[in-house]
């Protein structure tokens, strides 16, 4: 039986896409291609940009094939081969750690401290806060002094509120900044240790303790800085997928096919099987390359015709070829998305300069003669 090249589950005979990752078998041979080659040489892929290269650089030879590098399936120390599936699998994360944290739309009124004590310590500790986040607090100060010599109570009550308002406005602010941090992380990863934080930075808000609130709001920074520093890698992988997937549909595809492992990647880091999601995302990668691949060649030979073109017109299409070696460059090294920017950067130059007849350029007979036909390398 043939086995997956995402998740190494064997598929049984007949069937359309792995039963584990749901990777469309049509795609299994071409991503070993695009994965690495089994024998001494370079990918079809890398073979072919030398050539659109060459027949565009007309003045250079084609450049010289990268020094062999393993695909992403290969790398042993970062990515070893998948284990196969571990049963029983384990139970998903909490419904917070899928759903946004509602923000903070309403701040509570301030409860009334039980002591004349605990009046003055509060409005010390707000004084403290404020000069922490850098508040002007001057007329505050003045306030403050007049109410304490007088001993007006009353009036270091009214203050104390009125810093309330000021200081949970500013410490709202950071809650918005570090909630939608959060959000953003727990698309891709569980992020139950600043959860707990958030909600007790909610109840010291409402207890009127902000000084304890912007404490664990430094908490949830770090926590969070963690997440990100330890799940960076899925981060990147996921990114890297969805570039791909994109940039298919841009040039009328569908990654449909190779979207199982990029689902299935993102289910194991979103449980906590960070090794195993990592793992599997570097191979839904390459799954979406494989059907990238085709589709961003057809183009690339598209906008080598049109280049041919533009200079057989006397245009200068310098900027283009040097995209074009990007994109070659980038190819001989695996790495996806810097090729996908180097085209992104080749189309965009076409596109801004257009075809010799938007120019208004005729071409000479004998020059036509020379560019070759669409699709030819």
């Amino acid at each position: 039986m043939p086995t997956c090249p995402a998740c190494g589950v064997e598929v049984g005979e007949g069937a359309a896409a792995c039963p584990t990752c749901h990777l469309d078998v049509a795609l299994f041979s071409a991503i070993r291609e695009a994965a690495g080659p089994t024998v001494a040489g370079d990918p079809a892929y890398v073979r072919t940009i030398g050539e659109l290269l060459q027949s565009v650089d007309l003045a250079a030879p084609a450049p010289a094939a990268a020094p062999p590098t393993q695909g992403l399936l290969s790398r042993p120390a970062r990515f070893p081969a998948l284990r196969p599936p571990e049963l029983p699998a384990p139970a998903p994360p909490p419904a917070s750690d899928d759903q946004r944290l509602s923000p903070l739309r309403n701040l509570p009124a301030l409860p009334a401290p039980p002591t004349a004590a605990d009046i003055r310590r509060r409005v010390d500790d707000y004084f403290q806060l404020g000069r922490r986040l850098g508040l002007d607090f001057t007329d505050f100060e003045s306030r403050a002094n007049s109410a304490r010599l007088a001993d007006d109570v009353r009036s270091l009550e009214v203050l104390s509120r009125e810093m309330f308002v000021h200081l949970s406005s500013a410490l709202a602010e950071e809650y918005e900044s570090a909630l939608a941090r959060r959000n953003e992380l727990a698309q891709l990863v569980p992020t139950r240790g600043a959860d707990v934080e958030f909600e007790s930075i909610r109840r010291a808000i409402a207890t009127g303790d902000l000084v304890g609130a912007q404490r664990r709001l430094a908490h949830v920074r770090d926590e969070l800085g963690r997440v990100e520093e330890e799940w960076q890698v899925g981060r990147i992988l996921v990114t890297e997928c969805e570039l791909m997937a994109e940039t298919v549909r841009e040039l009328g595809g569908d990654p449909g096919p190779a979207l199982g492992p990029l689902d299935e990647g993102r289910r194991l880091i979103q449980r906590g099987r960070r090794a195993d999601g990592e793992r599997l995302l570097a191979r839904a990668a390459v799954a979406m390359w494989a059907v990238l691949e085709p589709r961003l060649f057809e183009e690339l030979k598209r906008l080598r015709d049109r280049l041919v073109e533009l200079r057989a017109a006397g245009l200068d299409v310098a900027p283009a070829v040097v995209a074009l070696r990007g994109v070659a460059a980038e190819l001989g090294q695996r790495n996806f998305v810097g090729t996908i920017v180097a085209f992104r950067r080749l189309r965009g130059f076409v596109e801004r300069t257009g075809s010799p007849a938007e120019e208004g350029v005729a071409l000479p007979a004998a020059e036509l003669k020379s560019v070759p036909p669409a699709g030819h390398v």
